[in-house]
């Protein structure tokens, strides 16, 4: 048997059912490459005696017949999905011994179908960022490099130098996930989470629709705005993931109660007889000609794969970054309130309880998370709550309403995933506006609450990967994927990061 960690999970499901692994086997592969991956910085939390009893438990129930559709299969999990009786921080100081006493609904879902579970990923500080770099637990490196590049090694103190970003707030799970660290990985996607880090490590990353996965027991962002989904190393994989993770919960007020379909089914429909979309506001000023040409590539591939191209506007796209980036504070300065040092993680001891909570918050929260804390109760505060926060809902409003209009007239729409290759990390975290702008082709998805996708689909000058981007309608996932899949067949994309760390 080759290397069970070489296998996509869609293979190693199917060699573990054909008993020509074991679990056991495969999670010992998965845990010696993840300990020889620590310069990655990809895992804030290994748990190996775990992941060797789980995998026990699940070569047990194989033999007796009760395997799952996941069993025995090694997952990374964000650290943002709250995992019973394992620490869970969101990369955040103020969580420090945080072990929560319950399980998340799509952890849970996924333990029920025979996951194993390898650890927590790093990620972006309660997932505020677009590279990583705020994490408490330091930045994840990226797996891919220039080519022809020693840029990123490790240097003789042991760090790495000249590391690339790979994307967030998901970096731990997209970096995990490319440099075969896991089998794939649960991610969150508030304004682009998952689909930026995916085509910045040349993975696939679905963001569902809203309410399709539970919300319970993840670290809230912001509310109207994160929704759990898989990143993985093609559709299929995604696919066979995201079955496990969807589904109703009573527990989540925004949950849709509607049934899972069979996504991997899907797949082999193809795109024939569908009408693809091009947004003409996503070509924007100064975009890279390798984005642009890639994009124009991605249509050529709907045209030969059988679906009808067509060009559409969708004119308040230009909105849709400032909405966010008020809609998302304001929610995230309520959201993070509950973090004072009184009942659980960090507390920075003072007599004064007023002191305590500022001390406890100026400790626990780093800088970016501070900033949004600040940005959203400023939206948020009497005089500023019309003007801001109350006007960007209403645009928000209509942003959805024209996304849902324009999906009356088509089924898919095509755009690129980011407006560049992967960066250096400090490159742009020294301007968070310039940062904010790795979101611009994914925000508008969060806002109307729609699906995406990001499929690997070409490598630019530098041998970097880029991606392209497919949009659908709400809970029609099964189409969005037949489009990715289409993508997928025709990109043929196999370039892998060459080994350095």
């Amino acid at each position: 048997m080759s290397d069970p960690t070489d296998l996509s999970l869609a293979q190693l499901r199917d060699a573990l059912a054909a008993k020509d692994v074991s679990s056991a086997e495969a999670t010992d592969a998965y845990l010696s490459k993840i300990e020889g991956a620590s310069a990655l910085n990809a895992y804030v939390r290994v748990e190996g005696d775990k992941a060797r009893e789980a995998a026990k438990a699940s070569d047990d129930r194989r033999a007796k017949g009760e395997a799952g559709p996941l069993e025995g299969v090694p997952l990374g999990i964000k650290d943002l999905f709250c995992t019973k009786g394992i620490p869970s921080t969101a990369a955040s100081r103020i969580l420090e011994g945080f072990t929560p006493p319950y399980e998340s609904t799509v952890t849970s879902n996924l333990l029920r179908d025979g996951a194993v579970f390898l650890g927590k990923l790093n990620m972006d500080e309660f997932a505020m960022g677009s590279s990583n770099e705020t994490s408490a637990f330091g930045p994840v490196i990226n797996p891919w490099r220039k080519s022809g590049s020693n840029a990123t090694h490790i240097g003789a103190d042991g760090k790495v130098e000249g590391g690339l970003t790979p994307g967030g707030s998901s970096g731990g799970s997209s970096s995990a996930v490319a440099a075969h660290l896991c089998a794939a990985a649960t991610a969150t996607d508030t304004g682009g989470s998952i689909r930026q880090p995916a085509s910045l490590t040349a993975t696939v990353g679905v963001k569902p629709t809203y309410g399709r996965c539970s919300r319970w027991g993840i670290v809230a962002f912001a509310s109207s705005l994160d929704q759990a989904g898989p990143i993985a190393r093609d559709v299929r994989d995604a696919a066979i993931m995201l079955r496990s993770m969807a589904g109703h919960d009573p527990k989540d007020s925004t949950s849709i109660d509607r049934p899972v379909p069979d996504y991997e089914a899907a797949l082999g429909q193809g795109v024939k007889g569908l009408k693809v979309g091009v947004p003409k506001e996503y070509r924007l000023d100064g975009m890279p000609s390798e984005i642009e040409a890639l994009w124009q590539q991605g249509i050529d591939w709907m045209r030969d794969a059988g679906a009808e191209v067509v060009e559409i506007s969708l004119p308040l796209t230009k909105y849709a970054l400032p909405v966010y980036y008020i809609v998302a504070p304001a929610e995230a300065s309520s959201n993070l309130a509950r973090y004072d040092g009184v009942k659980y993680g960090l507390r920075v001891e003072d007599p004064d309880i007023q002191t305590m909570y500022a001390k406890t918050r100026a400790a626990g929260f780093g800088q970016e998370v501070q900033r949004r804390i600040l940005i959203g109760t400023y939206v948020l505060s009497a005089g500023y709550y019309d003007a801001y926060y109350l006007r960007a809902q209403k645009v928000r409003k209509k942003i959805a309403d024209e996304m849902n209009e324009a999906f009356g007239s088509v089924d898919l729409m095509l755009t690129p995933s980011t407006p560049s290759a992967a960066f250096g990390l400090g490159e742009k975290s020294s301007d968070p506006v310039e940062m904010y702008l790795n979101d611009v082709f994914t925000v508008t998805a969060n806002l109307a609450g729609i699906p995406g996708v990001s499929v690997p689909a070409g490598i630019d000058a530098q041998g970097l990967p880029l991606g392209l981007q497919l949009l659908g309608r709400p809970f029609d996932e099964e189409t969005l994927l037949r489009g990715a899949k289409a993508i997928e067949d025709a990109a043929g994309f196999t370039a892998r990061p060459e080994k350095w760390w």
